[in-house]
């Protein structure tokens, strides 16, 4: 096994559910192959408090989060990225800045969380979802053989689990 460690960055428009999910799961994998991070186009400022509260519930550590600017990561002082998961579909659209390294792309779209409206039932049951599609993902993603397979074929494997169960944006959750 390579003792390579993968930096990965989950984007979002505004940072403060669904890209921050994926940033904490996936730095809470054992084997500690990923350093993951997480921005937005527009960043909201702060983390959604549900977020904060479903991962809690989940025994994912929360220490350090915050909604930050994808622009502090296009900068040559920034991580080597490897990887870059757009979890909305409104980030898949937009112009991205350059990135240091040449990352694999795929979007890996969800509903947003902190959209849903209604009780607080309803806004928990939304959270959960987004945890759970992103850990299967994550999961999915993290058994490749990265170190072993070209890039045609993980291309195609990382599209391959952003089609997996999950809904996107432009679906209701329910």
């Amino acid at each position: 096994m390579s003792d390579r460690v993968y930096n990965v960055l989950f984007l979002c428009t505004g940072n403060s559910a669904r890209s921050i999910i994926g940033e904490a799961l996936m730095n809470n994998l054992p084997d500690g192959r990923f350093r993951a991070y997480s921005a937005g186009s527009t960043p909201k400022g702060e983390v959604h408090p549900m977020t904060l509260e479903t991962l809690t519930r989940a025994g994912i550590a929360t220490q350090g989060l915050r909604s930050k600017s994808w622009d502090d990561f296009a900068t040559a002082s920034g991580p080597e990225l490897d990887f870059i998961f757009t979890v909305c579909d409104n980030a898949a659209g937009e112009a991205c800045p350059l990135w240091p390294g040449k990352p694999m792309t795929a979007h890996w779209g969800i509903s947003d969380p902190a959209a849903v409206s209604g009780p607080d039932f309803k806004q928990r049951a939304a959270f959960e979802d987004t945890l759970r599609f992103l850990r299967n993902r994550i999961n999915a993603f993290a058994s490749l053989p990265l170190s072993s397979i070209d890039r045609m074929t993980l291309k195609s494997r990382l599209a391959g689990i952003g089609a997996m169960e999950g809904t996107t944006d432009n679906e209701e959750v329910a």
